[in-house]
C-alpha cells in the first residue's frame, strides 16, 4: 500500500495511491482510518510531505561507500534535524547566503507507525508503518565549522520527504538513485547499510521515544554532489518512487 498527504480545494487529507488515482480516505495511517469511496485523480492534487514528524532524525556514516577512510562506526551514528526542515514533494531547496558548498544526499526514511520506547530490532520492525524517500540536504562549510549541525542539516527545506509511504517494499535491498538534472550521481542497494533499518529504530528508541509519524533517515551512500540554483534534484528508490525538488 502506498499512502500519500495531499491538499485539494485547501482541504488536507491522506489518501491511497492506486496508479494514477488516490483513493481518499478518513482519518490517518497513524491511528483510525477508512476508505471514504471517494477517488481523485493524482494530477489534481498537490501532495505534501506525507507525514509531519514530532522528531526528525538521522544517521551519518551508515554505509561502507560514505565512509571516506573514516573507521566503521561502532553504534549508529544519529542526530537531530529539526521538524521544521520538512519540505514538500516538489517544493524548492532554497540555497542559504551564508554556505555555497551544499550538497544532496538521497536516503531512505523510515516512518513510525506507533508509540515506540526501548523495543527491540523485532519489535521496532512491527513499529515501522514504511518507508519514503528523502533528501538530507547538507551544507558542508557549516557542517565542518559549527560544533553542532543545527543549520547544516537543518534548515528550512533541508528536508524534503515524499512522494509516498509505501507499506510493503523490502527496505532491506531496495535500489536507491540519486540523479541531479538527469545525471545519475548517487546508485546503491540498502542491503549495503551498516546498521539495518530495525536497528536504527531499536537504538534511538533506546533513549528517545519515537512518536508516530516520527521520520528517521537513515544514512547516503557514496559521494555527494554540491547544488546549485536551477538545479532539479530527484531522489528515486525501488517500489516508492521519485521525489523531486528544483534547487533555488
Amino acid at each position: 500500500m502506498k499512502f500519500a498527504r495531499y491538499e485539494l480545494n485547501g482541504t488536507i487529507g491522506y489518501g491511497t495511491v492506486s496508479g494514477e488515482s488516490l483513493n481518499v480516505l478518513s482519518g490517518c495511517p497513524f491511528g483510525e482510518y477508512s476508505e471514504t469511496g471517494d477517488t481523485v485523480a493524482l494530477s489534481d492534487v498537490k501532495l505534501l510531505a506525507p507525514t509531519t514528524p514530532t522528531k526528525v532524525l538521522a544517521v551519518g556514516l551508515n554505509y561502507r561507500s560514505h565512509l571516506d577512510g573514516a573507521p566503521e562506526p561502532i553504534n549508529p551514528e544519529i542526530f537531530i534535524k529539526t521538524p521544521s526542515c520538512i519540505n514538500n514533494p516538489g517544493g524548492n531547496i532554497e540555497l542559504p547566503s551564508g554556505d555555497d558548498d551544499v550538497h544532496a544526499e538521497g536516503e531512505l526514511v523510515v516512518i513510525i507507525k506507533k508509540q515506540t520506547r526501548k523495543a527491540t530490532p523485532e519489535e521496532a520492525a512491527a513499529n515501522i508503518l514504511g518507508v519514503t524517500c528523502g533528501n538530507d540536504v547538507s551544507a558542508r562549510t557549516w557542517q565542518s565549522n559549527d560544533l553542532q549541525w543545527w543549520r547544516a542539516k537543518a534548515s528550512d527545506t533541508f528536508g524534503p520527504i515524499g512522494p509516498v509511504i509505501a507499506t510493503d517494499v523490502d527496505y532491506t535491498d531496495a535500489q536507491l538513485e540519486t540523479r541531479i538534472n538527469g545525471e545519475v550521481v548517487q546508485k546503491q542497494t540498502t542491503a549495503d547499510l551498516i546498521f539495518p533499518v530495525t536497528t536504527i529504530v531499536s537504538f534511538i528508541s533506546q533513549a528517545i521515544t519515537l512518536e508516530p509519524g516520527d521520520a528517521i533517515f537513515t544514512g547516503t551512500p557514496g559521494t555527494t554532489t554540491a547544488l546549485k540554483a536551477g538545479d532539479v534534484v530527484e531522489i528515486e528508490i525501488e517500489g516508492i518512487g521519485v521525489l523531486k525538488n528544483n534547487v533555488v
